[in-house]
């Protein structure tokens, strides 16, 4: 057994081996908080939840880092634009992301740390840096010297003297306009803390430096995000924290957006779809099922047809799991997943081959039923709910216990209606007036609902919108 991963770094697959054996360190970059949180922001926490589930069933002790970007440049903007706290808005939108996170079934990660409650460890790098002679202070700013590091640029894979970076407005004393800010001089009326170079707060790329060695140490295995982090802010981590002395990550994991229009989904210009709206017009298994089965490096390109079509997908998986637990009772999942899941899994994580499988399986629980194989039905459930337990898709799993996109009272309302109207088709199937039955089952379909008759009886759900 060998998991590969996609290395951004080598531009190939590669075999993973972790630095200490048994165990897995992974960090992610995760929220900046000035904005509640849009699908393609949460896909990335997701497509990292599904790697964590997949080392942990593989036996990995997996520590797993997620941190949140609670000051920089756009929080302050939005501070001033909403005239309230930087605090205010992050705290806030912290919470959000959160609630977005666990709707959507992604375990809480070992640690969150927070940029603002490392100052500490930022000014102890930068001070590292300084003496190293990769960094620099001017007017009270704090600079990495990007000719000082040799390797400058390889996992983006550009040439230095082609980089061409924006002026950024305020900032003065850099001494080659590609050097970055890891500290900012203090302006009027911004948070900020004390430091050697007087007050001021951190740039974007120091924080993750500093953080990730603080709780992973000076080597981890994987650092995960977007792949619109490679450049600038995973380039400059790496800068950072390999002039410091560190070795960092051992693999470079980046998934892809969400795409509206063919263009990424971004709060700045105006095309994203936020989670807390979704949860509220889909199941938020279904919109797990929708994010996490696409492979993690390919995108998603949003529509709502692509949502239903999902949803009746998932309906087909989920449907097996309820007729062969009214017929047998609760089943466990299976020891161990089938052969072919585990050998696409362990191929950089193919997500889209493993569903194949889990799909293939229903249908051989499907006919199991249709032959009233009872124990071979119990068996493919088993196997299914082992595989849908490593994506976070387990419809039994205490999670989703009760998970409704209606709401409790409004489902108890329609099934008291619906249940009237299924007695009266019931009534006609016992007159043998089989058109009758018919056309009032098809009159249900038409009004968004499927009925199936079970050995207890009639059952409705909700079908593909």
């Amino acid at each position: 057994m060998t998991i590969r991963l996609y290395d951004t770094s080598a531009r190939q697959t590669r075999d993973f081996t972790p630095l200490v054996p048994g165990c897995v360190s992974i960090y992610l970059c995760g929220a900046t908080v000035q904005a509640a949180p849009h699908i393609g922001h949460i896909r990335s926490g997701l497509n990292f939840d599904i790697m964590r589930r997949w080392f942990a069933y593989r036996g990995y002790d997996v520590t797993f880092i997620r941190n949140v970007t609670d000051i920089d440049d756009k929080i302050i903007a939005k501070s001033a634009e909403q005239d309230r706290p930087w605090w205010s808005i992050g705290y806030e939108n912290e919470r959000v992301f959160n609630d977005g996170y666990t709707a959507l079934g992604c375990l809480p990660p070992t640690y969150e740390p927070r940029a603002t409650g490392h100052i500490t460890e930022m000014v102890e790098m930068m001070l590292g840096l300084i003496e190293r002679g990769h960094a620099y202070e001017a007017d009270g700013s704090v600079y990495f010297d990007v000719r000082s590091y040799d390797d400058y640029l390889q996992l983006s894979n550009q040439e230095l003297e082609g980089l061409r970076q924006p002026p950024e407005a305020g900032i003065t004393g850099k001494r080659d306009s590609r050097d970055f800010a890891m500290w900012k001089a203090v302006k009027p009326g911004e948070p900020s803390w004390d430091s050697p170079w007087g007050r001021g707060r951190p740039g974007w790329h120091l924080e993750c430096s500093a953080m990730a060695h603080k709780y992973l140490g000076t080597a981890f295995d994987i650092h995960g995000g977007g792949i619109d982090l490679i450049f600038p802010h995973h380039e400059n981590e790496i800068a950072q924290a390999k002039a410091f002395g560190d070795d960092f990550a051992n693999f470079w994991v980046h998934n892809h957006w969400v795409t509206m229009a063919n263009e990424k989904m971004s709060k700045s210009l105006g095309n994203s779809v936020l989670v807390s709206d979704m949860v509220k017009k889909w199941r938020p298994i279904v919109l797990r099922y929708y994010l996490g089965t696409p492979h993690y490096r390919s995108a998603i390109e949003y529509s709502e047809g692509a949502l239903r079509e999902a949803e009746s997908a998932f309906a087909r998986i989920e449907g097996f799991v309820q007729r062969v637990v009214e017929k047998a009772g609760p089943v466990e999942p299976a020891a161990d997943v089938p052969p072919a899941f585990a050998e696409a899994m362990d191929d950089d994580l193919g997500v889209p081959q493993a569903l194949a499988i889990i799909h293939t399986t229903v249908r051989q629980g499907n006919s199991a039923l249709a032959a009233d194989d009872k124990e071979a039905a119990v068996a493919r459930l088993a196997e299914v709910r082992a595989m849908l337990g490593v994506l976070g898709l387990d419809p039994l799993d205490p999670h989703w216990a009760g998970e409704s996109d209606r709401g409790e009272d409004l489902h108890g309302v329609v099934d008291t209606l619906v249940r009237l109207v299924l007695d009266q088709r019931q009534s006609a199937r016992e007159r043998k007036d089989w058109a009758a039955a018919d056309a009032i089952r098809d009159q249900l379909q038409q009004s968004g609902l499927v009925v199936e008759d079970s050995p207890s009886g009639p059952r409705w759900t909700l079908g593909p919108r």
